[in-house]
C-alpha cells in the first residue's frame, strides 16, 4: 500500500517539470559582427589578409570558387524569428574587387 503513494508522488513531480510556464529563452547570435563603419574602411585592391584583419575570418568559404567569401551574422532574440546579415566579398588575384552587403538596421550584440 505504501508503494502506491510514492509512485503517484514521483509521477506528479516528473510531470510538473513538463508544464513549467516560465521557460527562459536566451538571445542567440552567431557569425561575424560587421558594422557599416568597418565596411567603409574597405577599399578596392586591398589584400585578402587585410580584409580578414578588418572583418574577421569569413564564416563560409566556397571550395570551388575562392574568389568569394561570405561573412554572415545571425541573431535570434529569445526564440523569435532569426534576423540575418550577409556580406559577400569578391576578390580578383587575391585583392578586393567589390562587396555586396545586406546589413541589419541594428546589430544587437550583447
Amino acid at each position: 500500500m505504501q508503494k502506491l503513494p510514492a509512485i503517484v508522488l514521483i509521477s506528479i513531480l516528473s510531470l510538473s517539470g513538463c508544464v513549467f510556464p516560465g521557460v527562459y529563452k536566451i538571445n542567440v547570435q552567431q557569425g561575424n559582427i560587421v558594422t557599416d563603419e568597418e565596411l567603409k574602411e574597405l577599399s578596392e585592391g586591398m589584400p585578402r589578409s587585410q580584409v580578414h584583419a578588418l572583418l574577421g575570418s569569413p564564416l563560409m568559404l566556397n571550395p570551388v570558387d575562392p574568389s568569394r567569401e561570405y561573412f554572415v551574422y545571425t541573431f535570434q532574440r529569445r526564440g523569435n524569428e532569426i534576423e540575418e546579415q550577409r556580406i559577400i566579398v569578391y576578390y580578383e588575384n587575391d585583392q578586393l574587387s567589390h562587396y555586396e552587403a545586406q546589413l541589419l538596421e541594428e546589430t544587437p550584440a550583447y
